[in-house]
């Protein structure tokens, strides 16, 4: 029986929409045209933020990042920012008597945001508390750490098999991979997909898995 399910954030719990379209609003762009370079660059096999480099080559991001806060047009999160299946499967996965963990890539802020939703989860972390981010193995060594259960007793849940699958299976934990957003669909039948132990199109088919 499975005791911890961990579930990555972007294109996992939440859609990605307001993120992108918020940087081409602060870029000055259409959104159609950065959500197609983000589309691009994914089928090159290159990160996402890569879509930004292109528009506006030379960017710090970082810096950006700064200016957008400082200008009250940082990151946000919305109940509508959720998949719809977050809140029934999370709560049901609970219910079985999993241990249900949020730990993803993602900012100090965004953190923030996900708590302040108040999602049915024991714990989330991110990578910007962490100071480690994945694929990195030392990810992953603070997901069973904050897990508490052993490797082949935790679920690792995202979309994206390089950044989530592999090496969450060479860390030795169990793997689940959902096909949504654009690594989950374009990337679903690579080497590191079929890595999974469980693949999977809504978060609610992980009830099953806890149960069995």
């Amino acid at each position: 029986m499975m005791e911890t399910f961990v579930f990555d954030v972007g294109s996992t719990l939440i859609r990605e929409d307001r993120h992108w379209a918020a940087w081409a609003d602060w870029l000055g762009v259409p959104r159609h045209t950065l959500s197609a370079l983000v589309g691009a660059v994914v089928a090159q096999g290159r990160a996402d933020a890569d879509a930004l480099r292109l528009l506006k080559p030379g960017i710090d991001i970082a810096a950006e990042w700064r200016a957008r806060e400082a200008a009250g047009r940082g990151e946000r999160l919305a109940e509508a920012d959720l998949y719809p299946d977050v809140r029934s499967a999370l709560g049901r996965l609970r219910g079985t008597g999993a241990r249900v963990v949020v730990a993803g890539n993602q900012t100090v802020r965004m953190g923030e945001l996900l708590r302040a939703l108040e999602l049915p989860a024991d714990a989330v972390a991110t990578s910007g508390t962490w100071g480690v981010a994945k694929p990195e193995a030392g990810f992953f060594h603070r997901v069973l750490e904050l897990a508490g259960s052993a490797p082949d007793r935790t679920v690792y849940v995202g979309d994206c098999p390089a950044f989530d699958i592999r090496p969450a299976k060479a860390a030795g934990l169990r793997a689940a991979h959902v096909r949504r957003g654009p690594w989950g669909h374009l990337w679903a039948g690579t080497a590191d997909a079929a890595l999974a132990d469980w693949r999977i199109d809504s978060l609610d088919e992980l009830v099953g898995i806890a149960a069995g």
